[in-house]
């Protein structure tokens, strides 16, 4: 019997165990994943950007979690040792009319206390990335780069140090309460919990219909393809370039991200996935397809949405028309310039109503936290995703 339960070894499970152990030694705490290594998906399959708060809406738990919890990374870094560099972002406006977006950007950065955010002209643009066009751009200096599995890996360091316990190979079945506890069900046996955090990011819906919670939000996946700058040309940028959002999305569109290792990511694009581990585009799970395309949330986002798709799914399978967006920002890039590159899976919540949904969503049941919608930049904002739900939570693990 544990005193908590994680459901989910990824970026946000394995900082809230390491909260709940930091607050409360003496519990007993336990991580359960259906993989045999942390950060199997989401949180080992991003571009490894920490986000400065830029984009969110002022008030949002996206906002609020992102500024607060990129520094609370950038601390963890450098306490355990792992690399980040600050490489910046510029947001780049290549169109009169992306100009009044971008400003509301900047606008939304400074409400939500982003620092050192500039506005550049054309010619400072040039001056500090000189083979990126543009006619306005927003300069963000609190934007970095990371492993995130390294991350991970030390997060899972933290909660054994500390007395926790992960349990890989064990997918959570079903949930039986009974007598003040939850019972679950596992592939490796049965346990029981006095309380059961689900952080399960592609599958956060499943297992909130499981446990009895309600049908809405359900999880959409959306795949994410990236190329890779040929390494002759890595020199191109230097910081990661992004263009303007639309507003009526959550993604953030293709952009440049330098990491690490030298290399320089290119894209994503986003474009439905057929299954919800469906890296690749044959991969296709019956099952997740018949539950997204069932959904009336799905059909109405498609019916208001199918040239976005469509859209999207040509750029998908052709790599001129991939590097044509990229090439508004970078206007000297070669078709020979983009290597094959990898790839995510993003977990998106969607209304029953089509609305995709922006923000952090966390439920509480009886005995049960589910993180319903935790994209980007829940990554970024682990640690203080952490500390949120485990305020939530404090009166009843005192007890």
């Amino acid at each position: 019997m544990f005193d908590v339960v994680i459901i989910g070894a990824g970026l946000v499970g394995l900082a809230t165990a390491r909260e709940v152990l930091l607050r409360h030694p003496r519990l007993k705490v336990a991580v359960f994943e259906k993989e045999s290594r942390v950060a199997a998906h989401q949180s080992g399959h991003n571009s490894g950007v920490i986000h400065s708060g830029l984009y969110y809406r002022p008030g949002s738990l996206k906002a609020r979690a992102c500024v607060t919890g990129a520094a609370k990374l950038k601390i963890f870094c450098e306490e355990h040792d792992i690399p980040y560099r600050m490489v910046g972002k510029l947001v780049v406006a290549t169109t009169p009319d992306e100009v009044p977006r971008l400003l509301e950007l900047y606008r939304r950065g400074q409400a939500n206390g982003v620092e050192g955010l500039q506005l550049l002209t054309a010619e400072e643009i040039r001056e500090r990335e000189p083979a990126v066009t543009g006619i306005r751009a927003i300069w963000s200096p609190q934007t970095g780069i990371v492993n995130f599995v390294r991350v991970a890996e030390a997060l899972a360091d933290d909660v054994r140090s500390a007395g926790g316990e992960l349990f890989f190979r064990h997918t959570v079945l079903s949930f039986h309460p009974r007598n003040g506890l939850m019972g679950l069900e596992t592939t490796g046996g049965h346990y029981e919990a006095r309380w059961v955090i689900v952080c399960a990011g592609l599958y956060s819906d499943r297992l909130a219909r499981a446990s009895g919670g309600g049908p809405d939000p359900a999880i959409v996946p959306f795949r994410g393809d990236y190329y890779l700058l040929r390494p002759e040309r890595s020199c191109l940028v230097r910081t990661n370039v992004y263009p303007v959002p639309d507003p009526r999305f959550p993604f953030l569109g293709v952009h440049f991200t330098p990491r690490l290792d030298g290399s320089v990511l290119l894209g994503p694009n986003a474009v439905l996935a057929f299954a919800r581990e469906g890296y690749h585009r044959t991969a296709v799970c019956w099952r997740d397809v018949t539950e997204t395309l069932s959904y009336p949330g799905f059909r109405a986002l498609a019916r208001k949405y199918w040239r976005v798709g469509l859209s999207e799914f040509w750029r998908d399978v052709s790599k001129r028309a991939f590097l044509r967006e990229l090439r508004r920002f970078v206007p000297e890039l070669e078709e020979d310039d983009l290597l094959p590159g990898p790839s995510g899976v993003r977990a998106q919540a969607l209304s029953r109503d089509g609305q995709l949904i922006d923000d952090f969503v966390i439920e509480r049941q009886r005995g049960i936290v589910h993180i319903r919608n935790a994209p980007s930049p829940a990554a970024t904002s682990c640690l203080e995703i952490a500390r949120l739900i485990v305020n939530d939570l404090e009166a009843d693990l005192s007890s």
